[in-house]
C-alpha cells in the first residue's frame, strides 16, 4: 500500500487517536482528581520522559539528535499510564479501556516520529515488507536470473549470499539489481557496478525499500535503451545496531567484505566490468562516509564515489574515542582511514581517473557542507575530479533517494555505461 507514513492523513490519524485516548484515560468528573492527582500524573510523566531522554543520551550510542516529537509522544504514553497509576476507584469502564489504546497509539506516534525524522519507512508497504521480511519488489532468485534471457521492461533484484572469503565477515544476505539490458542475451553485457551503502542503523534492502534505488535505476534504463549500472546493496554492518564505519575492527572485517569479497563475486557471477574505473561506491549518512573512505583508501577497487550527507571520516565521536572504540587503540589505523590524512599523503597519479560527487542537503546544517567542502579541497589537491552540490533536503532517506537520482547520470557517464554520453 503506497500510503505515506511521513505526511498526509495516516500520521494525523495516529496522532488524533492518541490524543483522544490519552484524554479519555485521564478524564474524571472529580474536582479532587483535578486538584490533587492529575498534577502528580502530569509531573510524573514529565519526569519520566526526562529520565528516559537522559538514559538514551548516555547509553543509547546515538550521535544524531532525536526528534522532539519522540519525547512528546513518550510523555503522552506515560500520561496514559497515569490514568491507572493514580488509582482506579470511581473510574468508568471507558477510562480503563482507553489506557492501553493511549499507550499503544502514543508509542506508535513516537516510533513514527523517528521514522519521519529519518525517512526509514516512506510508506506502509515499505514498513510491512521490512517488518515481515517480505520479498522486495521485482525480486527473483539467482537461479532464475541466470537462466532468464529475453527482452525485459524493468530490472530485477536478486538476493545473494556472498561467501565471506577472505574477510570472514558475518553479514546478512545482500541484493543485486540487474537492469533490463542485462537479460537480453546469453552473453551478458559487461556493465559497470555500483556498491550501495546505507546509514548506521541499516539493512541491505534499505536502498530498495527506503531509497527507491531500483525504481531510480529503472527510470534511467527506460530512457537509455534498458541500460543502467548494476547495483549491489551491500551489508556494511552485519547487524542493524552495529556501526562498523566500513572498516575492519572489533565488529568484523567489514572493509575486507566490501573490497575483497563482493567485487570478485559480482564480477564472476554476473559477468560485469572489472576495471576500477567501471566500479563506484555510493552511500548516504554513514554510507556517505564509507563511500568516500573506500574510494580514497582503495582506488584500485573503486574509481568513483558519491558521498551523500557523510562525515569527515569514520568516527564514533571524538578522535580518541574513535581510535579506542573503532580501531582498538591503534592510532595508525585511524591515520590509514582518515580521508584527509590519506589524501594528503597520496603519491602523484594515485588517483588518476578517479572522481567524486558530494551531495549535501540544504537543511542539514553547516557541518555536512563543511565536511564536503574540506574533503573536496583535499581530493582535488590529490588529483581527483570532484564537485560539491547543495540541494533542498534534510538528513533523511528522502534526501538519500533524491541524491542517488541526481547522481545516477553522472555515475553512468563516469563508469562508462553504454549510451550514457
Amino acid at each position: 500500500m503506497d500510503i505515506s507514513l511521513l505526511s498526509g492523513w495516516l500520521p494525523w490519524t495516529f496522532r488524533i487517536l492518541a490524543v483522544v485516548a490519552v484524554v479519555a484515560a485521564l478524564f474524571r468528573v472529580s474536582p479532587f482528581w483535578v486538584r490533587h492527582r492529575l498534577p502528580w500524573v502530569v509531573g510524573g510523566a514529565a519526569v519520566g520522559t526526562g529520565l528516559a531522554a537522559l538514559l538514551v543520551l548516555a547509553f543509547g550510542g546515538i550521535q544524531d539528535p532525536l526528534p522532539p516529537g519522540l519525547w512528546l509522544w513518550v510523555c503522552c504514553a506515560l500520561l496514559g499510564l497515569g490514568g491507572l497509576a493514580a488509582g482506579v476507584r470511581r473510574v468508568r469502564w471507558w477510562n480503563l479501556t482507553a489506557v492501553p489504546v493511549a499507550v499503544g497509539m502514543s508509542l506508535l506516534c513516537a516510533a513514527n516520529s523517528i521514522n519521519i525524522s529519518t525517512g526509514y519507512y516512506p510508506n506502509v508497504d515499505a514498513a510491512f515488507g521490512d517488518l515481515t521480511n517480505a520479498p522486495v519488489p521485482q525480486q527473483m532468485t539467482l537461479e532464475e536470473a541466470l537462466s532468464t534471457v529475453g527482452r525485459a521492461t524493468e530490472g530485477r533484484v536478486v538476493v545473494v549470499d556472498i561467501p565471506a572469503e577472505p574477510s570472514g565477515f558475518k553479514h546478512r544476505r545482500e541484493l543485486v539489481y540487474l537492469p533490463p539490458a542485462w537479460f537480453r542475451s546469453k552473453v551478458r553485457p559487461k556493465l559497470p557496478v555500483v556498491e550501495m551503502i546505507g546509514g548506521q542503523f541499516a539493512a541491505p534492502d534499505n536502498w530498495i525499500r527506503a531509497g527507491g534505488a531500483a525504481g531510480s535505476a529503472d527510470a534511467y534504463a527506460a530512457a537509455h535503451n534498458g541500460y543502467a549500472p548494476i547495483l549491489v546493496m551491500a551489508d556494511a554492518t552485519g547487524d542493524f545496531k552495529t556501526d562498523t564505519e566500513c572498516v575492519n575492527g572489533k565488529h568484523g572485517n567489514a572493509e575486507d567484505h566490501l573490497v575483497k569479497d563482493i567485487p570478485p563475486y559480482v564480477a564472476k557471477t554476473f559477468g560485469t566490468a572489472t576495471d576500477p574505473r567501471s566500479w563506484a561506491v555510493v552511500g548516504w549518512s554513514m554510507g556517505g562516509t564509507c563511500a568516500v573512505d573506500l574510494a580514497v583508501v582503495h582506488p584500485d577497487v573503486f574509481g568513483h564515489f558519491v558521498g551523500i550527507s557523510g562525515d569527515l571520516g569514520p568516527n564514533l565521536g571524538s578522535k580518541q574515542a574513535t581510535i579506542n572504540d573503532l580501531y582498538g587503540g591503534n592510532a595508525a589505523a585511524w591515520d590509514a582511514h582518515d580521508p584527509l590524512t590519506v589524501l594528503g599523503r597520496a603519491k602523484k597519479d594515485a588517483y588518476r581517473g578517479s572522481s567524486g560527487y558530494f551531495l549535501v542537503g540544504g537543511e542539514e546544517g553547516g557541518k555536512h557542507l563543511e565536511n564536503a567542502q574540506a574533503l573536496d579541497r583535499a581530493a582535488r589537491a590529490a588529483g581527483l575530479d570532484t564537485k560539491v552540490e547543495v540541494h533542498l533536503g534534510k538528513h533523511d532517506w528522502q534526501f538519500g533517494t533524491a541524491g542517488f537520482k541526481l547522481a545516477l547520470p553522472w555515475l553512468a557517464q563516469r563508469t562508462g555505461l553504454p549510451g550514457a554520453n
